[in-house]
């Protein structure tokens, strides 16, 4: 994201909107048409507005640990006060004392795993970009457009995962009509910690021949 990592911080704060005519550009200038999207998390909003508001060019939507924006089924409040600073990927002795409550699945057995895997060769950037990250989908909701989508949907998402309740998948995959939802035992980075297992679950959806 803009301001994330080694990306330069944009002159001023942007949307969803805004992000996903970057990611067009992107396309553009790597020339592809169109483009198989999956988001985690946040990542999972911006996924779902791309596939809304540019829909002719996003083939297949992959959302993985995501929800539906300010309208949710909410994380404890306990877990969302840990999340409005970047703290957890800037302390590592932080983020493994913390990994259980904010993450589940295996983070509750080995937290030492999870936070190698997010301090790994990482670089968080400037405070603001953190700060734009948040603020851009602030107030936003995917809920009045996800009957809309025409895209074949892999809904994926675990049963422990504090972030995210479980819930959440359920009310998307309710919602968008040509969805179907994959449950894994694990938490919020299942992708990650769990790859070995839904790596092929995804791979299996988007290689499925089209309609």
């Amino acid at each position: 994201m803009p301001g994330v990592g080694g990306s330069p911080l944009p002159a001023l704060p942007y949307r969803f909107t805004g992000l996903c005519r970057l990611i067009a550009g992107l396309l553009t200038a790597l020339g592809h048409d169109r483009a198989d999207v999956l988001g985690i998390s946040w990542g999972g909003g911006v996924a779902q507005h791309f596939a809304a508001v540019r829909g002719s060019r996003c083939r297949r939507l992959v959302l993985v640990s995501t929800a539906t924006g300010a309208l949710m089924v909410p994380a404890r409040p306990a877990v969302l006060r840990r999340m409005v600073t970047p703290r957890r990927y800037l302390d590592q002795g932080y983020l493994r004392s913390v990994a259980p409550v904010l993450y589940g699945g295996s983070a509750r057995e080995d937290p030492d795993r999870v936070a190698a895997f997010m301090h790994g060769h990482s670089r968080v950037g400037s405070p603001y970009g953190y700060l734009y990250q948040l603020a851009a989908g602030a107030g936003w909701t995917s809920l009045p457009f996800l009957p809309l989508l025409r895209q074949r949907t892999l809904i994926v998402s675990g049963d422990d995962d504090p972030l995210i309740p479980l819930a959440n998948a359920r009310l998307m995959n309710a919602l968008i009509p040509r969805s179907r939802l994959h449950v894994y035992h694990g938490g919020h980075l299942g992708l990650v910690t769990e790859a070995a297992e839904l790596a092929p679950v995804v791979s299996r959806f988007l290689g499925e021949p089209d309609d």
